[in-house]
């Protein structure tokens, strides 16, 4: 059986992103979406997500290119002065496996992420991280342990099979084949702790591009089992979402999520 989630990606970032979650839980076929709580609009965003109780809401851990929780003071080897986290991916991932002092700084901001969360008031629904960084396996497994005493009980597998992106007319290239491996180790330590995961993950190699031709086609090839498809949906193109991802398509990742036709390509999950 194919089953499908939708999902939205960067809740709390702005308030258009928060609109566009809101609507298109309301009006169209979005299912779940994961808030960044230090985000600039994570108070608008809760806000609106305690006025829809059938949207489940997860946390989207920031561990790299955006806001942390921690004051910088105590963060002092993960964020600058301004309390972000730099961008540089291949940096960040051997500074947070080789330094235990970063592993330690690390593992405190990620509790402090789950306690916001906590703070609201709102279900923890599932995690998973920005830029997919709990694929490192520090963070997994300190997203995982820290998350369980949260009652975290779902995690995101980024695993895009290059098999259905080849059916679809997508070139696979080593590194998409390299990456969908590498995602076997996340899911084993999300098996062995007893999480729920998805089966297969879509969004990687379209991203900011989900639109309705695209994702329709997809539908049509999804592998059996329980696809996740995630988006990064806003009502508008402001000027942080501009500067952060300048080539996304923001508002048509947003219509996509709008056509109530979607859903009726594959058996909705209940």
């Amino acid at each position: 059986m194919r089953r499908v989630v939708f999902s939205a990606d960067d809740f709390g970032l702005t308030p258009a992103v928060n609109e566009a979650v809101e609507r298109a839980h309301r009006d169209g076929i979005l299912d779940q979406a994961s808030l960044m709580v230090a985000g600039p609009a994570a108070e608008d965003a809760v806000r609106r997500a305690r006025a829809l109780p059938s949207l489940r809401v997860g946390l989207h851990l920031v561990v790299i290119e955006g806001p942390a929780m921690s004051p910088p003071a105590n963060i002092p080897d993960l964020v600058d002065a301004s309390g972000q986290f730099p961008s540089d991916q291949a940096r960040l991932g051997f500074r947070y496996f080789f330094r235990p002092s970063v592993r330690r700084q690390l593992a405190q901001e990620i509790r402090a992420q789950f306690a916001a969360f906590a703070a609201t008031g709102l279900t923890l629904d599932h995690a998973n991280a920005h830029k997919h960084m709990h694929l490192h396996p520090v963070v997994g497994r300190l997203l995982i342990e820290i998350g369980r005493e949260f009652g975290l009980h779902s995690i995101r597998i980024p695993a895009e099979p290059p098999a259905t992106l080849a059916l679809v007319g997508t070139h696979v290239g080593m590194g998409d084949r390299a990456l969908y491996s590498w995602t076997r180790l996340l899911r084993h330590q999300a098996q062995v702790a007893g999480m729920i995961t998805n089966d297969h993950c879509f969004g990687l190699a379209w991203s900011g591009h989900m639109t309705r031709q695209r994702v329709r086609r997809l539908l049509d090839n999804l592998p059996d089992g329980v696809s996740e498809i995630y988006f990064h949906p806003a009502t508008q193109r402001d000027d942080v979402l501009v500067r952060l991802m300048p080539d996304y398509e923001h508002e048509a990742e947003f219509a996509t999520l709008l056509d109530r036709e979607m859903p009726r390509a594959v058996a909705r999950p209940p």
